[in-house]
């Protein structure tokens, strides 16, 4: 399939987005679509890999995140290098165990839910704080997986609970940010070809073509695709749009 540029509708001009989880597929699409405006302050935690190089619009932020100290750190530092804080999309996620969820020890499922739904909790909860006492405007954006609606699979079922978790996190921030104007959605991903399967459950081509012919459009999303959705929502054009997890998925579990 070739390549297109998609034609997105842009961040509100000015705004300053931390990027959490900025090295995957989705995060270099967003990344790339992004520094079409420039006056858009971009922070990037995980980018180890980019090519894009370090400017006044730009800043890569590293450290771990196993911790709410860790997510305040990190989101205070951003705060300090541009300002403020606009939009906080967080797309960090993965999957610790390959194997079936019923041989997993405590720690490997206390990683899975740590990474995909305690440190998206803690970014969100402190993005919000800040945005309450400082913004008219705001945007907060979390990712989901269209299998945890369909109780997960039994090599990601830790994973697919937290991410059923996100929705319900969805929600309640909504509710909470609405009357400051801060707006809070997720997107619901089915079958992606951003490199995740590959990285998380050692997916061959083979398996990614198996998996794609379930889908009723016969092939998996693309991270630009994605991305587009994303920008969407941190853009002006969604200012009626909160609370939703909205499906990215070519029609997959209809």
């Amino acid at each position: 399939m070739s390549k297109k540029n998609i034609s997105v509708p842009q961040c509100k001009p000015g705004s300053r987005v931390l990027i959490i989880g900025g090295s995957g597929g989705i995060g270099n699409a967003v990344i790339r679509m992004l520094r079409i405006s420039d006056d858009i302050v971009l922070g990037i935690h995980g980018a180890c890999g980019n090519d894009y190089s370090e400017d006044a619009f730009h800043h890569y932020l590293y450290g771990t995140l196993d911790s709410e100290s860790d997510c305040q750190d990190l989101i205070d530092r951003f705060i300090r290098i541009t300002g403020g804080l606009d939009v906080l999309l967080n797309l960090a996620g993965g999957i610790h165990f390959s194997g079936h969820w019923m041989d997993m020890n405590e720690r490997d499922y206390l990683k899975d839910i740590n990474l995909n739904l305690n440190m998206p909790f803690f970014l969100s909860k402190i993005a919000m704080k800040f945005m309450l006492d400082h913004n008219s405007w705001g945007r907060i954006i979390l990712t989901g997986t269209e299998s945890a609606l369909h109780g997960g699979s039994a090599l990601s079922f830790p994973y697919a609970i937290a991410k059923r978790g996100t929705e319900c996190m969805v929600q309640g921030l909504a509710r909470e940010g609405a009357n400051k104007n801060i707006l809070v959605n997720g997107v619901r991903m089915g079958f992606i070809t951003s490199g995740f399967h590959q990285r998380w459950h050692s997916k061959t081509k083979d398996d990614m073509k198996e998996r794609a012919s379930l889908v009723p459009l016969k092939r998996g999303g693309t991270p630009d695709e994605v991305a587009a959705l994303m920008i969407y929502l941190m853009s002006e054009h969604s200012n009626f749009i909160t609370g939703q997890m909205i499906p990215i998925t070519g029609g997959d579990w209809l």
